[in-house]
């Protein structure tokens, strides 16, 4: 039987970075780009390299170099060869036979690079994916330990990160989370409630083709924080209501509001991990969507930019111009449909739920 799954980049709307910090979340998954895993049955067990993302031949020396400036060291392949080693170990741990039997996962993706929008998380979830359904056990893997395994399998990297992408791509559409310590000590995850994805406004993603490298952005904030650093730990806690207040405020349609959390979740992370870890291009991106009075922040740790126009369409083709000028590319959001099951669905309610509020309207996708 031949598998094949997608998974999506993600935006983080409000309360990242403290989903590292046993705090809050929105977060939703974004249509346009995605991560394709492909699992078919083979008599070894074969993960092939991306032609273009695992190359390990080049015409020349300089063509080499040039490479691993602009798109770093590392591809896909890891990424597979992890989350199968971490699959395997929970089955094994938690009791879950597995058939007996071997496939071949290749990958493709369209997500920038080094953009903060997730685009390694989503090869992972979308490899997990197709490893539920080979081995047909996706009924004894809660939806809520999920988000775990794809980030125990980046961490087995050395790829700092929280949980906030892992749950948005498992579960896609728009997710509120809850990362407080007492839920992940108690249940092992936090508590994650999806969301109707029609309470969001129009929402716009700017990046730039010149990324920096988000892997590197939490380091020196994350040991203040453990050292007990009281500035840290104040700003976190802020940070982590604002994605608090804004749950309600997306229930609300308070959109005024909601500019004003954007806003605010940025500049507490300006100023708690300053100006030189976040990069000046990634600066740049706040600043001129600041510039036409769109609120604006980092989708991630950086290399991306979510914006709100609150004053309409016409401050929306204000926000292209600035864009396109300043040499960044600007994209309306589309958001990506809830991929989960009625069945799974269900299983994170204690009573029965209208799952059409969790899709977009009028809205398919082929792969899911």
């Amino acid at each position: 039987m031949e598998v094949e799954h997608r998974a999506y980049a993600r935006v983080g709307l409000l309360g990242n970075p403290s989903d590292v910090y046993g705090g809050r979340a929105v977060s939703f998954a974004v249509a346009g780009l995605w991560a394709t895993v492909r699992l078919r049955p083979s008599e070894e067990l074969l993960v092939q390299p991306h032609p273009r993302h695992d190359l390990v031949a080049f015409p020349c020396l300089s063509a080499l170099v040039e490479r691993l400036e602009g798109g770093g060291y590392c591809g896909g392949v890891r990424l597979l060869l992890a989350i199968c080693k971490i699959f395997h170990n929970h089955c094994k741990h938690n009791g879950i036979a597995l058939e007996d039997k071997n496939f071949t996962l290749s990958y493709d993706t369209n997500i920038p690079r080094q953009a903060g929008l997730s685009g390694s998380s989503a090869i992972v979830c979308a490899a997990l994916s197709c490893l539920l359904d080979f081995y047909n056990v996706r009924d004894k893997i809660r939806v809520e330990v999920r988000p775990n395994l794809i980030l125990d399998a980046e961490k087995e990297l050395g790829i700092v990160a929280g949980l906030q992408d892992r749950v948005a791509q498992v579960y896609c559409g728009l997710v509120y989370m809850d990362f407080s310590q007492e839920h992940m000590d108690k249940l092992g995850h936090g508590i994650y409630t999806p969301l109707d994805v029609n309470l969001l406004p129009p929402l716009y993603l700017i990046y730039s083709e010149n990324p920096s490298d988000s892997g590197k952005v939490h380091s020196s904030v994350r040991q203040r924080w453990l050292d007990g650093d009281e500035f840290i730990i104040s700003s976190m806690k802020e940070v982590a209501q604002l994605a608090y207040d804004g749950h309600n405020v997306l229930l609300q349609k308070n959109y005024t509001e909601l500019a004003r959390l954007m806003n605010r979740n940025f500049d507490l992370r300006r100023q708690m991990f300053g100006d030189d870890v976040l990069g000046a291009v990634n600066i740049k991106m706040v600043e001129v969507a600041r510039s036409v009075g769109a609120a604006s922040k980092f989708t991630g740790s950086g290399g991306a930019v979510v914006a709100f126009c609150p004053d309409g369409d016409a401050q929306a083709e204000l926000l292209k111009k600035a864009c396109e000028e300043a040499g960044f590319v600007v994209e309306p959001i589309k958001v990506a449909p809830s991929v989960l099951t009625e069945k799974e669905v269900a299983s994170l309610y204690k009573s029965p739920v209208d799952i059409s509020k969790l899709y977009v309207k009028h809205t398919k996708d082929p792969i899911c």
